[in-house]
């Protein structure tokens, strides 16, 4: 999920950008702000503050540069190892 903000409807009162953890939205105050798709990890903190509810989360399409690996399902087995003498 990528948070994305209606922009015509961000009144900047930077309560979003507070929120982020990860310092994902830019703007100044009463400008309209932004996400950074590119650092957005969409946890959806920014949500619940936003006064006009502009901000929404919405899919991100899987592709080689946004797939999550989930490395606690990937099976470990035990790969045999050449041994040099």
């Amino acid at each position: 999920m990528l948070a994305v903000i209606d922009e015509p409807n961000c009144i900047g009162c930077t309560k979003c950008i507070q929120a982020c953890p990860v310092d994902a939205i830019v703007g100044a105050t009463r400008a309209m702000h932004t996400v950074m798709s590119d650092l957005c990890t969409g946890c959806n903190l920014c949500v619940a503050p936003c006064p006009t509810q502009c901000i929404s989360l919405v899919p991100v399409a899987t592709t080689p540069e946004t797939w999550k690996w989930d490395l606690h399902t990937i099976p470990v087995r035990n790969i045999p190892v050449e041994q040099h003498v």
